[in-house]
């Protein structure tokens, strides 16, 4: 089933996916402790002071200042000690001058004091009435933790479509979330093609390859924040292909096929397509590995047709997939970010498309220097393993040496960016 193809940028390819995609899911809402790595529906606002109260940084004693302007080593200044404080608890009876309070670090400092000296700072006297010596001169608000200093009530701390983090877990927690609204997961349905493929479970026969690709999708939708549902595997049959598609699209927001998408005659997904009524938004891009990866979209679902080869397919994944699952989750940064390095290996040299080369990468002098992982080729699985960048190859620079800066882009970087690198460097 041969076809004209016509490839086009990077950018131009990310572009087209996103200016098609369907508008942002509807929320949901589930407990705090279940929403690690889930998108927030809502702007999350400071509804109190944090503190909300004034607060002791140390253990110590809660004074007035002003009760200490003259102390020094010479001539020291004592203060009764009229009551305690623990953390929880609050001292509500009057604070005179010249008296102090016992205080734990985090109580409320007493409305009539404004100042803590640590307890390493006093001499506690052996009298028949409590008291403490200070011999220096405590400034007003020392050792205060003042009411509204770290977050102001109506400060917005986190956006909607942010990435639940145990840091901002924390911050709902503060706040009195025992339950969160958050973004409904996109249901990613992965159909893999291919009558070599077997299953994981099955022996090895001689024609015949492992069903990697779905399970590695599988695992890249999850990461992204999707709901990844495996639909199983079609033979190389376009009616029976068409008609299993027709029965799942329905549920899905969004269709995965791996394999069935180059230009052999047992490749069928151009024209299952093509019989589905799908409006095909390309079919062939300038970049390698993944060059004959297609993109379709049927009434508001987006059709993802990824290579068989496994590198292909993984990349793929990562410049169209991830960026609308993140996109439909009202992430900002869907891209992957991106970032400079110092290129570690001999020698690379570029092809007629951009050369997307998995890669590993490390830190030396505040440097970041990167070098190729495994095999370049699009068949490899072994250089996705442990892949922890994407290393682009400009087809414009015919050799890239030792030294020389590359651009990446990490993949273990859940920050993202907004704008594609691809955009920023029109490839």
């Amino acid at each position: 089933m041969l076809q004209e193809r016509t490839a086009i940028p990077i950018y131009e390819a990310i572009t087209k996916v996103l200016d098609t995609q369907a508008q942002q899911l509807s929320s949901e809402k589930i407990p705090l402790k279940q929403s690690t790595g889930r998108f927030l529906a809502f702007d999350l606002i400071a509804t109190q002071d944090v503190p909300a109260f004034n607060r002791s940084l140390y253990d110590g004693y809660a004074i007035k200042a002003e009760n200490t302007e003259n102390a020094a080593p010479e001539n020291p200044i004592f203060l009764e000690v009229v009551g305690e404080i623990g953390a929880g608890q609050v001292f509500t009876e009057k604070v005179g001058n010249n008296q102090a309070v016992r205080i734990m670090t985090g109580a409320q400092v007493p409305n009539d004091c404004n100042a803590v000296i640590m307890l390493e700072h006093v001499k506690e006297m052996c009298t028949e009435m409590k008291t403490i010596s200070i011999d220096r001169t405590i400034p007003i608000g020392d050792r205060v933790f003042h009411k509204g200093e770290e977050i102001r009530e109506g400060a917005k701390l986190v956006k909607r479509g942010e990435m639940i983090t145990p840091g901002i877990i924390g911050l709902l927690a503060t706040f009195g979330y025992s339950e969160i609204e958050v973004i409904k997961k996109p249901k990613i349905g992965i159909l893999a093609t291919g009558s070599e493929l077997l299953d994981v479970h099955e022996p090895l026969i001689p024609g015949k390859i492992r069903n990697s690709n779905a399970y590695m999708l599988y695992s890249q939708v999850i990461g992204a924040g999707g709901e990844a549902i495996y639909l199983g595997k079609l033979e190389d049959n376009i009616e029976e292909s068409i008609q299993a598609i027709k029965n799942v699209l329905p549920e899905m927001d969004a269709l995965i096929t791996t394999g069935g998408v180059s230009v052999g005659d047992f490749d069928y997904l151009p024209e299952i397509y093509k019989q589905l009524g799908a409006t095909v938004l390309f079919n062939k891009i300038k970049m390698r590995p993944g060059s004959v990866t297609t993109v379709a979209k049927l009434g508001n679902k987006m059709l993802f047709g990824l290579s068989g080869n496994p590198s292909a397919s993984f990349i793929g994944f990562e410049l169209f997939v991830r960026p609308t699952i993140r996109r439909s989750l009202g992430n900002s940064n869907p891209h992957l970010l991106s970032c400079k390095g110092i290129l570690a290996d001999d020698e690379l040299r570029s092809t007629d498309f951009t050369q997307l080369i998995r890669a590993k990468y490390y830190m030396k002098d505040a440097n970041i220097f990167v070098t190729s992982n495994g095999l370049n080729m699009s068949s490899s699985i072994s250089s996705i393993a442990g892949a922890e960048a994407i290393m682009i190859i400009d087809p414009e620079i015919r050799t890239y040496r030792k030294g020389d800066e590359v651009q990446i882009l990490l993949l273990s970087e859940n920050k993202g960016q907004q704008e594609s690198v691809f955009s920023q460097i029109k490839l």
